[in-house]
């Protein structure tokens, strides 16, 4: 089973199958074909292939009921995305990451409850926060990081 130690690597397709299965809940292939076939012109065999990499990577599994196969998601939705954004953010400069997040808010429908839980948040977070984050690109040559404009 997929746990929060384990990497979530999800590819766009394995996504749009993943966000179906956590739409419906516990699903049979034939309804997991229906659905994405009246979505997009995929294949059934293209399907399959998608359902058994997604148990491959144990972020589904699969019981027999009858003659048909129930697909069940291993991870919630909300921490496949956590860990998703979390391996992304690790890859980023710690100096542009919160324009990064400046930028998905801006972007981003959100609800106003949402909103007012970031204000929290960032209230919060604002009294210990450094003044200028670190390049974090070539830590023994921070000083000379042209990206960020330390010549």
């Amino acid at each position: 089973m997929a746990t929060e130690t384990n990497q979530i690597d999800i590819t766009p397709a394995e996504w749009k199958v993943m966000r179906l299965i956590w739409s419906l809940g516990s699903s049979s292939t034939t309804d997991i074909i229906t659905e994405l076939q009246r979505q997009s012109d995929w294949k059934t065999s293209t399907i399959k292939t998608l359902l058994r990499r997604l148990c491959d990577k144990d972020l589904l599994t699969t019981t027999k009921d009858g003659r048909q196969f129930m697909y069940h998601p291993q991870v919630s939705e909300q921490l496949a995305m956590n860990e998703t954004a979390e391996a992304l953010f690790t890859q980023l400069c710690e100096m542009h990451k919160g324009q990064v997040l400046l930028d998905l808010v801006q972007k981003s429908e959100i609800s106003r409850g949402d909103i007012q839980t970031l204000q929290a948040a960032l209230a919060q977070k604002l009294p210990t926060a450094p003044e200028e984050v670190d390049c974090n690109c070539l830590p023994d040559r921070m000083a000379n990081c042209q990206e960020h404009g330390k010549e």
